[in-house]
């Protein structure tokens, strides 16, 4: 198992954000449901039972998790939101976070680190060459 998919030519890692379109069926209607979160999981050996699962915080601060098998009929598509750049495999320790320190965790850049230490001068010694008088 790998903390990456494939759906449709396009990979996606865990840790980063996506939107899912699901198809849902009521009586005999059917429409399209957005569900918009951040991937904790990959889960299944093989393309067949692979499903990954997918997290989002409501606007009441009430975390939903959603189980989506990648091979169902249902998923009409699923689009990239936000690239992370977490390498862990599971992102279990997120259910415990805010939505800023999330972020903050997930999605920082590294930043060049500017030592404070003072710059030495290289002094030239300067060597004592005799005049040539003309």
């Amino acid at each position: 198992m790998s903390n990456s998919f494939h759906f449709k030519e396009k990979q996606y890692k865990v840790g980063d954000t996506i939107a899912v379109n699901y198809k849902l069926k009521e009586g005999d209607k059917e429409r399209l449901q957005l569900f918009k979160g951040i991937i904790i999981k990959v889960k299944g050996a093989t393309e067949a039972t692979r499903m990954i699962t997918v997290r989002k915080v409501t606007k009441s601060a009430i975390g939903v998790e959603r189980i989506i098998p990648l091979h169902s009929p249902y998923i009409e598509s699923i689009e990239l939101v936000k690239q992370s750049n977490y390498t862990k495999a599971k992102l279990y320790f997120i259910r415990n976070l805010s939505e800023q320190l999330l972020k903050s965790k997930l999605y920082h850049t590294k930043k060049a680190v500017v030592s404070k230490s003072k710059t030495v001068k290289k002094v030239k010694k300067e060597t004592s060459k005799p005049k040539e008088s003309k």
